[in-house]
């Protein structure tokens, strides 16, 4: 259906008169009786009678006149949903509870005006087919390159590096430390059920593993957050890694223990991936808002670990 024609259906029908129309749409009065004309020819019925006093609704034109609004409505929303500026940024974030969703966050309570939409993907060649679909319009994550090429539409920009904690239970060895080195945990069970292969976060806990001689296990099913807290609290010999910004609740019977690793601090190295020709408005503040934020989660005087591959 030509919905110029149906517009202009719905501007006789408000003005009255062809006349009148065609001056409200800046179009000629014959371009008017043409659109009407096909249009009545489309739905098969007379949609006006002409009269002294002008156009006429038919019974059928004034059955049709409230659905010919909502025709245009719906062309509306449709513009306005892929319109930049009038439609809300949609980011891919790896967890609800992690370090990207907390700045996510931040940028709202700094730029409520912004409308945001938050998704989370599996992993980070997901979100790179969602952004170049255009499903999504950016992505925080860690972009791994070794063995292949990102496509050239695609830009990845260093958003910010969050260092890597170690999580115990109150009666693991180290679970008095402040601060513990890499080296020191040379020979401790480190257990992080959910590393998939082939994810980013899996080629980065291997790579941390393979740099200082750590032993990493991922054995046995991922139950989730709650339940691997539940194991670490009661456990004497397991621990786990955390990003310092996750958010994380546990009963305080677990008196489970966030402790700082140091000299070298491994960071988890997030980045900001868009497609190139994005031209989303609220795109360009997110930017602008990470680069304000000083794109870095440590203390810019600690030596820090990330994989060759960031």
């Amino acid at each position: 259906m030509d919905l110029d024609a149906v517009r202009t259906f719905v501007a006789i029908a408000d003005a009255g008169r062809f006349q009148h129309a065609a001056t409200e749409l800046s179009i000629t009065q014959q371009a008017v009786s043409k659109r009407v004309a096909a249009l009545e020819r489309t739905v098969g019925v007379r949609l006006f009678a002409r009269t002294p006093r002008g156009a006429e609704l038919t019974v059928d034109g004034r059955a049709f006149l409230p659905h010919a609004r909502e025709l245009l409505r719906a062309e509306a929303r449709a513009f306005a949903s892929v319109r930049p500026g009038h439609r809300a940024l949609r980011v891919d974030v790896i967890g609800r509870g992690l370090a990207p969703a907390a700045l996510l966050r931040d940028f709202h309570r700094a730029r409520p005006d912004v409308e945001l939409d938050v998704v989370t993907l599996f992993d980070a060649d997901a979100a790179v087919d969602a952004i170049r679909s255009g499903t999504v319009d950016a992505s925080f994550r860690a972009v791994a390159t070794t063995g292949r090429r990102l496509p050239d539409d695609i830009e990845v920009s260093r958003a910010f590096d969050e260092p890597v904690q170690l999580l115990t239970g109150p009666a693991h060895p180290l679970a008095a430390a402040r601060a513990v080195t890499p080296a020191d945990l040379v020979g401790h069970r480190i257990w992080m059920p959910g590393l998939v292969p082939g994810t980013e976060w899996a080629a980065y806990y291997d790579a941390l593993a393979a740099a200082f001689g750590l032993g990493i296990e991922s054995t046995g099913p991922d139950f989730g957050v709650e339940p691997l807290l539940d194991t670490i609290a009661g456990s004497g010999a397991l621990a786990t890694f955390v990003g310092e910004q996750t958010r994380l609740v546990w009963p305080a019977g677990h008196d489970l223990r966030r402790i700082a690793v140091r000299n070298p601090t491994p960071v988890y190295p997030h980045s900001l991936v868009r497609h190139r020709d994005n031209r989303h408005p609220a795109l360009a503040a997110l930017r602008d808002h990470l680069h304000d934020a000083g794109g870095s989660g440590h203390s810019g005087d600690t030596e820090t670990w990330t994989p060759a591959w960031a």
